[in-house]
Order: structure tokens, then sequence, then C-alpha cells
């Protein structure tokens, strides 16, 4: 992304004929992947917004970060000029609302909305129809499933989503890509349909750690520019890296294990300290009370629409909101309180140990087949309920060619050190990735994975 933002900031392309290329990559495969929402005149809305960055900023040296750079946004943030249907059968028209301000921010910056992407139900769990570029018959993940997809397809190059438990590191993971969830309220959600508000976290999807660094800077509040390029200065040490053993790693699949081990033993080869430390012997407790939290929360952000639109929910989004309003005030105040004493204990274990980063799967296993489940989320689950920043790089694929990830997970507020960090573990791992997008890099490999996946809708 970062050389496709040089050319478009020194006018060496231009932002309409940009814009051009975006429709018709969209138009060729979005039909298969469904990664976008549709919409009646996407190629004109892009025209006109294009145009419009291009008469704002006419000459290259006052050009912004993003400018002309086609973005997708997970279709649970306002955007002017686009609907909100949050992956529901709600009437649009009840979901309005003032453009998010992370949208604003990449406007101000230059961006022009490629479209809405396709979500979960409401960012909960019921799927939407969207395909993994890699195998057309697989998941893309969830609940930011469009923004993954559109990303590893190559229709767009950036692509906004949020995680609640799992919900950007594990499609990331799915899809071969990078996926970016920064420290918990680092990015305002104002402007954004909640899941569960002591959770939310917007992020960032790109093809490499460069581009999710350079669009976190637009984002994030606050961004520490000095930190990150400190973090790799020269004679700067690498990160020590620790692997958190115990019954939260055993939830990982065998296979994706096997697969870990061996990028750990990459990162070793290539000067890294690796530390096992066992950590989270009570995970059962750590996963019991974030899903109070997060059930909690839920019918509480849906309080003015389920009493009337309840009908029209999906099962999945129904059974997490009942599930909610049976979870007392006390439970969820207990929760509370044991996920503040996680956090500092997440903090405080990194700090005993001399750990930098955790390193863990970022998902139990490669993407399952179908599109009836978004996958499980439990290797994402006590990070973003620690509320820490987490980042997942490619790290190579298993059969049949579905990709792996690695998340890297630092201390509350270190988004820039990790995002410093990252580029050294990305190439680490990149001697794996030798699958990453191949069915996503043209409209003829596309075809052939639609034909390999016929009858599964």
């Amino acid at each position: 992304m970062v050389a496709e933002v040089a050319a478009l900031r020194s006018g060496e392309r231009d932002p309409l004929a940009h814009v051009e290329r975006t429709c018709e990559r969209i138009a060729a495969i979005d039909g298969r992947i469904r990664a976008f929402v549709a919409e009646p005149d996407r190629r004109g809305r892009l025209r006109a917004e294009a145009a419009a960055v291009r008469a704002r900023w006419p000459e290259p040296a006052g050009r912004p970060a993003l400018f002309g750079v086609p973005v997708g946004v997970k279709d649970i943030m306002h955007a002017d000029g686009l609907a909100t249907g949050a992956g529901s059968a709600v009437p649009a028209g009840e979901l309005t609302g003032e453009q998010s301000t992370v949208v604003a921010r990449l406007r101000a910056a230059g961006a022009v909305v490629a479209g809405k992407t396709v979500t979960a139900e409401f960012a909960v769990t019921a799927p939407g129809p969207t395909r993994n570029p890699h195998h057309l018959d697989h998941s893309p993940g969830g609940s930011s499933s469009g923004s993954a997809a559109a990303v590893a397809a190559g229709m767009v190059p950036l692509a906004v989503g949020t995680q609640t438990v799992g919900s950007m590191i594990r499609p990331a993971a799915y899809c071969g890509v990078v996926g970016f969830k920064p420290s918990y309220d680092r990015v305002p959600v104002a402007g954004v349909i909640a899941n569960a508000p002591s959770l939310d976290t917007l992020g960032l999807f790109a093809a490499d750690v460069a581009g999710v660094a350079h669009a976190a800077a637009v984002v994030c509040d606050d961004w520490r520019a000095d930190a990150a390029r400190e973090a790799t200065g020269a004679g700067r040490a690498l990160p020590v890296l620790g692997v958190p053993t115990g019954p939260y790693l055993d939830r990982a699949d065998a296979e994706a294990v096997a697969a870990f081990d061996r990028q750990v033993e990459r990162l070793r080869a290539a000067g890294f300290t690796v530390r096992r430390v066992p950590f989270m012997p009570d995970f059962d407790a750590v996963y019991a009370q974030q899903f109070v939290v997060n059930r909690y929360e839920v019918p509480r952000t849906h309080a003015q629409w389920f009493p009337r639109f309840g009908h029209l929910y999906r099962p999945e989004t129904v059974a997490a909101i009942r599930e909610g309003q049976q979870v007392a005030e006390a439970d969820y105040a207990a929760a509370r309180e044991h996920q503040r004493a996680f956090r500092d204990r997440v903090h405080a274990t990194l700090t005993a140990e001399g750990i930098d980063l955790w390193i863990t799967p970022a998902a139990t296993g490669t993407a399952p087949r179908g599109l009836a489940t978004t996958g499980d989320s439990v290797m994402c689950l006590p990070w973003s309920y620690a509320g820490v920043p987490a980042l997942t790089v490619p790290a190579g694929s298993l059969a049949p060619g579905l990709p792996l990830g690695v998340q890297c997970v630092a201390r509350a507020g270190a988004d820039e050190e990790l995002l410093g960090w990252a580029p050294a573990i990305e190439a680490a791992t990149a001697t794996a990735n030798t699958t990453t997008a191949t069915t996503a890099t043209d409209a003829t490999a596309i075809d052939t994975a639609t034909d390999a996946a016929a009858g599964t809708g």
C-alpha cells in the first residue's frame, strides 16, 4: 500500500483512474467473493469522491497521507453517502447516524470509501455471505469478514474493521493478510454501531505491516511516530517474545500448534529471544468472565431496536441477546473487576518475565469449511478482554493452501512499539508465506476456485 500511496501523492497515478481500476476489480470478482455490500452506482459515487479529492489537493506537495486511497469500511460504521445495514434485515433508515469519526479521519486524510464491507449481523456471530478468497468454500472469518476478504482479494489496499473478541485478528489470519487491533479506545468509536462497548475496538487490514502502520497514524488518537521509529532504530535489540503455555495455548488445533512451533524456530533463527512462559492457568475463568461482559452489554446495545425488530434478527443474534438478558448486574460488575485485574496481570507478567511481546497462533487453525460459522475466536479472546493491542502477520499455510497467522500482543498503549517491531517478525515469517492470496490475484483464479466450490451456496 505504501507504494500505491506514494504514486498517488506524487501525481504518478491519478485518483480518478485509480478508482476506475478499483471499480473494475470489484466488478470482476466480488460477485464470487461478496466482500462488499451492493450499491446501485458505486462507480459514479467513487468518481465523484476521487474528483473532489483531486480538486481539494491539486498540488502534490500538499497531499495528505491517504490521498486517493480506496478504503473498505465495515458496515456498522456510518459514512456520509452510504447506508448502514449492519448485515441485518432491520430497515436501513432505522440505523442512521452521523458519520463515524474513523471515516471522517480517513476522508480528511484523502481516502475515498470504496464501499461498505460485509459484516456478520450487528458484528455478533451470524455470518454474512462473504467467502474466503483463497478457497471459496471456506469461511473468511468474522465478524469483519468483508474487510479482510476485500484486502486479500486485492480489491482495496486498506480496510477498516472492529473487534470485540476475535473479529479482526481471526479473519486476517484466515485470509492471509495483516490485521491490527489497537489498544482499547485508541480509535474513537463514535458513529459505530456497538456490539459490547467495554470490548469493541476499531482496527485496520492491509497486505503488509507497512500499510497498516501508515494508516494507523491517521486513525489512532495521539499517534507517537517517534516511538514506532525508535523501536527499530540503529542499535536497538529485537523484542523479546513470550509464548503463553498452558490451557490457553492448548485450545489451538495440534496441526496449528505444530505450524506455530515451526514459526517460533524461524524467529529464533532470525535472532529473536523466545521464552515459553506458563500463563493463564485459569483460562477457563478468563473465558467465562469475558463472556459475561460481552453478553451483558449486547442487549443494552439493542434496547432501541430489538423490541421493534427482533423478529427480523437472525437466530444467532437473538440467542446472544437472550443470554445477555439473563446476566445479573452483580455478575457483570464482578466480571468487569476481573477484567481490570486480568489486564494488570498481563502487564505484570510481561514485566516479570522480561517479555516485550506475546506471540501465539492467531486462530485455532485454518478457516473452517463452509459459510455457516466464522470460526473460533478463542485465541484472540484474552487479549481483547485485556484491551491490549494485537497484530497478526501471515505465517504460511496448511493444506489445501489455507493461510495461518502469528498473533503478536503488546501491553496497552504500546501500539507504536508493536508496529515498530512487527516488520522484523513479518520478515522472519515471510519464508513460509508461499500461498498468501494465491487464489485472489486474478479473476481467472477466482473462477477456478468458484468451480471447485460448486454447490456450496
